[in-house]
């Protein structure tokens, strides 16, 4: 059974990833700050039989100089085959308004933690020559939004940082992409305001958001054999917004 560790799994877009690798058959390495309730009963309905198993892992990602320590942990069950780096922090605010600690933790958690996990994640891919590494992006890296300038940068440096670990790990066997959603029905797009949402989905071709679900079968196809020969690209699913 392939190991893929993915973080922010608790909820939302990580979730639905979870949820899908494990029906895939893959043993998911579930890493939140907390557990769910949702998140615990996928643990339980993943011990049935012709599925793959979830096992979680408290952690604060913002507490970067504890990943070497989590990695380790996550070696104990077997090789890495997957990394998601999915979770992060969605804080809106315009630029000239927000507090160098808002600026600070956003970058940290959206682009430094990840970054530095998948440092030591790759480490242990090297060694088997094979691995797969999705990064979560989102189309504002390439559209912009009102009030999520810091979002959008740190959003911009995954699909970078994914072109060009590709071409460093390539050779090794070790494929890296991104997946960039539009603006995904869920929580946080709910909190939007009803004419926000209107004009987002207005604003695309199929007239509706994609779902969790349709970004974490993306995920999946990444991280699939049908996948082996695509590296260093940005996958987008958001029904149409940006075509």
């Amino acid at each position: 059974m392939r190991n893929v560790i993915v973080t922010g799994a608790s909820r939302g877009l990580g979730l639905a990833i979870a949820t899908a690798l494990v029906a895939g058959g893959y043993r998911v390495l579930a890493i939140a700050r907390t557990r769910s309730a949702e998140l615990e009963a996928l643990e339980s309905a993943a011990a049935g039989p012709g599925r793959g198993a979830l096992q979680f892992y408290p952690f604060d990602l913002l507490e970067t100089a504890a990943l070497a320590q989590l990695v380790s942990r996550l070696r104990q069950v077997g090789p890495p085959y997957g990394l998601v780096n999915n979770a992060g922090l969605g804080t809106a605010g315009v630029l000239a308004m927000m507090r160098d600690e808002q600026i600070e933790t956003l970058v940290r958690l959206n682009t430094l933690s990840p970054i530095l996990l998948t440092r030591h994640v790759v480490r242990a891919m090297m060694s088997e020559r094979a691995g797969r590494i999705v990064n979560l992006s989102s189309i504002v890296a390439a559209t912009g939004y009102q009030a999520l300038s810091v979002y959008s940068a740190t959003k911009a440096s995954l699909i970078g940082f994914t072109r060009s670990l590709a071409r460093e790990v390539g050779p090794l066997g070790i494929t890296v992409n991104a997946v960039a959603p539009g603006f995904v029905d869920t929580a946080m797009t709910q909190a939007l305001e009803p004419k926000q949402r209107e004009q987002i989905i207005r604003r695309s071709a199929l007239r509706r958001l994609p779902e969790a679900t349709d970004v974490a079968a993306a995920v999946e196809f990444l991280l699939s054999e049908q996948a082996r020969n695509i590296t260093g690209t940005t996958m987008t699913v958001d029904a149409g917004s940006t075509a």
